[in-house]
């Protein structure tokens, strides 16, 4: 991203945010759809202005050059352009938001998807940036292994921005008997994780240790692979996946244990076989999912730096209370293959992950006045790990077209490396506003 100090730059995204507010008819036009002559197509254009602050409230700022109590403070303006065409079954959408970070004081293009459709009886084919989601979990992830963004989750920006979209081929084959979804991705993308540079996090090594990312080259023998079979079975959807490729939390390796000077961030390979199942029974809504994490590259477990095999798996349950409420229950667990010789390679003085972790979720929402108003509140708790994240969040419609959020992120745990534990400073509420055109 360039600095929004350089002149030429800022005139140029003025000029392209007025272009694109004059191409939607704003603020006259709500949305722009144009039918080509005999039925063959159409194209629309619709979007939204997304402005959005969070503030830290803990009183301590990490340290640097950007010391900031704001963990956000931006604007986005979305263009969400589809276009297809009948007579050949296809179809286009390029969805993107154009962004000034005032944090950094720097302005950028954030690409969320870019893809062409084709359908040709049973066969879906999809081509270009594109987001996936796989699996029952509600914000607890198993056998949906595609990249997310920690940091817009932690920062209070809307949950759509928690996926990251991949460059890639998805094709989707339909049938009575089974369901088909395969996915291939040549181009890696890892999670994106909170840093020093805007949060407190857990960092084992010295702060002034140089620090470099190894990403997975770009090759045919690096094309992650996921496949997905599913089916609808006595009122359940059942589903069974299968994934190659690699981690996308980042692992680190320093030159040293003793003194490092040099750490290296890296994606060790990762296969990942599972299934899942969702339906209704007891009144509400049953999930089930498992998976088994086979790491590739420490197959004893013997290796301090890459993760070992983990088997993952969860159970959930949602149902209305009443009208416009809604109570959502999950209990995850994972178990860490190899524990003993985990332990034993861990260098003196390292944190120790347990052979077993688990966690709790409690999902509330209520719309109150013909749902103008949501309340909501999603709060986590690992009992193993003892440590906790808790979201309430108040949300309000001023019109069909406007709407305010503020919410807040509460985090805490006993120790200093855990999942929200590492995150405990970094307590913050924020205020987002949307305007939908």
């Amino acid at each position: 991203m360039e600095r929004c100090a350089h002149r030429p730059l800022v005139r140029g995204f003025a000029r392209t945010a007025i272009c694109a507010l004059a191409l939607v008819g704003f603020p006259v036009r709500p949305a722009l759809a144009q039918e080509q002559p005999d039925g063959e197509g159409d194209i629309e254009l619709h979007g939204f202005l997304l402005g959005g602050v969070a503030g830290r409230t803990t009183g301590v700022r990490p340290a640097g050059d950007r010391e900031s109590d704001f963990l956000l403070a931006e604007e986005r303006l979305r263009l969400d352009v589809g276009a297809w065409a009948d007579s050949v079954e296809a179809s286009l959408r390029v969805k993107g938001d154009f962004l000034h970070d005032a944090v950094d004081d720097e302005c950028d293009l954030d690409l969320r998807e870019a893809y062409v459709d084709y359908s040709e009886d049973a066969l879906d084919l999809r081509l270009g940036r594109q987001t996936a989601t796989w699996g029952v979990g509600d914000l607890v992830f198993i056998n949906d292994v595609f990249p997310k963004d920690w940091v817009s989750f932690f920062s209070g920006r809307p949950l759509e921005y928690l996926k990251i979209g991949v460059d890639g081929l998805r094709a989707r084959y339909s049938s009575a008997e089974m369901n088909a979804e395969l996915i291939a991705i040549p181009f890696f993308t890892p999670d994106n994780v909170p840093t020093g540079e805007r949060f407190f996090s857990f960092d084992p090594f010295p702060s002034d240790a140089l620090r470099e990312q190894d990403l997975p080259d770009s090759s045919y023998g690096n094309t992650e692979l996921g496949l997905r079979l599913y089916r609808r079975t006595a009122g359940f959807d059942l589903s069974a996946y299968a994934y190659r490729g690699f981690w996308r939390w980042p692992s680190m390796e320093p030159d040293s244990f003793s003194a490092p000077t040099r750490v290296t961030s890296f994606y060790p390979a990762l296969s990942v076989y599972g299934m899942s199942a969702q339906g209704g029974a007891l009144g509400g809504v049953l999930s089930l999912e498992a998976g088994y994490y086979h790491s590739r590259d420490d197959e004893a477990g013997d290796d301090a730096v890459v993760p070992n095999s983990q088997v993952r798996s969860l159970i959930g349950y949602q149902r209305q209370l009443r009208q416009d409420a809604l109570l959502g229950v999950q209990y995850y667990v994972e178990v860490m293959e190899d524990h003993d010789a985990y332990r034993a390679a861990l260098p003196a003085g390292s944190p120790e992950q347990g052979e077993y972790r688990d966690l709790v979720t409690l999902r509330l929402e209520q719309q109150l006045e013909h749902q103008a108003w949501k309340l909501a509140l999603m709060c986590f708790y690992s009992p193993a790990d003892d440590d906790y994240l808790l979201q309430p969040q108040v949300s309000y419609k001023l019109s069909d077209e406007v709407m305010a959020t503020v919410g807040a992120n509460v985090l805490g745990g006993e120790r200093a490396w855990t999942q929200f534990g590492q995150l405990d400073r970094n307590d913050a509420v924020y205020l987002v506003l949307r305007f939908d055109f």
